[in-house]
């Protein structure tokens, strides 16, 4: 570590007087002429961490969404989460260092860290669309590289991508390509492939209009649109064109006012959300048919999802252990509901998202979501991998069912139904396979149906007609179990 170095190049990134700052869940923010000095000093801690654990770290710049005049950094762990509570108070230390003691605190930081300043040390770097962002980011630069730490430079991310990049990182790619691209695919084909599940009656269940607060969203959601055109139409406001960043739109803005942004217009019962300034924070909301303006915060977006997949594991017969994690702020009836009415645990911590997401990591499946947007899901390994389990068997169900198709394509065409249908009056027959179940179907008329007679003597050619094809069908696909009987 070139301590005279550091020294050298600390002196062009005064820190100013009297200014003290404390690393919270946000890492730092204030107004953004007086950073400099903080942004070159993460940059030093960056390295140190990397080094300490032997992994890519991130440092994002920005301040979320907080008045685009204020700006702020916040460093990101191998798995993409929060800088360890340790590691926030190295970060106080040396963000508050006056210029003499920087050389003693980083000392002091690789001491009582065990860092091995031997090792080499790679950190990645975003930056929100704030004006102060990007020269803001050449501080972070500087700092790393003054301590030989390697970088990389993404330039223009939203907070969530910049997570994303250092956890492809740190796992060889396992988890995605560490590029926009790769975020765009894992996720658009995650949302595409899901989407295909749910049942939806209209054109206008596959539009949203999105409030991009003025930001980084607007930039990133365009460039990722086409990826999911075919599932989805977005349409895009408050995209930066015009108007400040987070000033009278933005998920913070719709929350704290309980109304839509400004430049949204809104149609009765269309689906609108609203990003914040880096895009980590969502909620949605909509005008009833009266007018009437409803949102769905955090704690509602945490109810449902928590609510569908418990949903989902009653239906397979799975007892993963799911928990929901709240805080204080949390509305009352969601908690309620929640456990009395989904019987899914809630439990409750400090506010800030790190606090959040500690205890959520206890559970196969944890679910987080403060009111003001800020959440996420998250799975155990061992969950995830009996999930996958689980989903690999589905896939086997749905290739048998192809298998059993192609076997009454090639085997049983319509030609061999006719020769059935031949035998009785006025009748018609077809099968197919089921969409939805792992069966085929039988459609069978005949001529008692001609007279919409219900008695049983005149559905006996009909059910006769529908007893043999389903024995052909049984026969000719390797049918398992009892084979069809009459009557049914």
């Amino acid at each position: 570590m070139d301590l005279d170095a550091v020294t050298k190049h600390s002196a062009l990134h005064p820190k100013p007087n009297g200014l003290i700052l404390q690393y919270g869940t946000a890492g730092f923010r204030t107004k953004a002429e007086h950073l400099d000095h903080v942004m070159f000093r993460m940059g030093l801690l960056a390295v140190l961490r990397s080094k300490q654990t032997k992994s890519t770290i991130g440092v994002m710049v920005t301040a979320s969404h907080n008045p685009e005049e204020d700006n702020g950094v916040k460093l990101v762990d191998p798995l993409g989460e929060m800088l360890a509570p340790s590691w926030e108070e190295h970060a106080t230390c040396l963000a508050n260092a006056e210029e003499q003691d920087v050389r003693r605190v980083l000392t002091d930081i690789s001491e009582k860290a065990a860092v091995n300043l031997q090792q080499e040390a790679f950190v990645v770097i975003g930056r929100d669309t704030r004006p102060s962002s990007e020269k803001l980011s050449q501080s972070v630069i500087e700092g790393v590289t003054v301590l030989g730490g390697q970088f990389h430079d993404y330039g223009l991310l939203t907070t969530p991508q910049l997570h994303f990049m250092v956890y492809c990182r740190n796992t060889s790619g396992r988890y995605g390509e560490a590029t926009v691209e790769g975020y765009y695919q894992k996720l658009s084909k995650a949302f595409v492939e899901l989407t295909k599940q749910a049942f939806c009656s209209g054109n206008e269940y596959g539009s949203l209009k999105v409030d991009c607060a003025n930001g980084i969203g607007a930039l990133k959601l365009r460039e990722m649109e086409h990826y999911f055109s075919q599932g989805l139409s977005v349409q895009l406001f408050n995209d930066g064109t015009k108007g400040k960043l987070n000033h009278l739109c933005g998920a913070d803005f719709v929350k704290s006012h309980q109304k839509p942004p400004q430049g949204m217009e809104m149609k009765s019962n269309e689906r609108c959300c609203s990003f914040d300034g880096d895009a980590d924070r969502i909620v949605y909301y909509y005008h009833d048919a009266e007018g009437h303006f409803h949102l769905i915060d955090g704690d509602k977006i945490a109810t449902l999802i928590s609510s569908f997949l418990k949903e989902l594991l009653v239906e397979i017969g799975e007892s993963l252990n799911i928990g929901v994690v709240q805080t204080a702020y949390a509305n009352g009836s969601s908690t309620q509901y929640l456990e009395e009415v989904m019987k899914v645990p809630v439990y409750c911590t400090k506010t800030g998202v790190k606090h959040l997401h500690h205890k959520a990591q206890e559970f196969d499946i944890g679910v987080y979501f403060e009111a003001n947007g800020h959440g996420t899901v998250l799975f155990s390994k061992a969950a995830e991998t009996k999930i996958k389990q689980l989903a690999k068997e589905l896939e086997d169900k749905k290739r048998k069912a192809a298998q059993i198709l192609e076997n009454i394509i090639d085997l049983f065409n319509q030609e061999a139904i006719n020769d059935l249908v031949k035998k009785y009056k006025l009748s018609r027959a077809f099968v197919r396979p089921s969409g939805t179940e792992d069966v085929v179907r039988v459609y069978a008329e005949a001529d008692s149906q001609v007279s919409w007679d219900s008695s049983s003597e005149k559905q006996e050619s009909a059910d006769s007609l529908a007893h043999e094809v389903s024995l052909a069908v049984f026969q000719l696909a390797g049918g398992v179990g009892e084979r069809p009987q009459p009557g049914f």
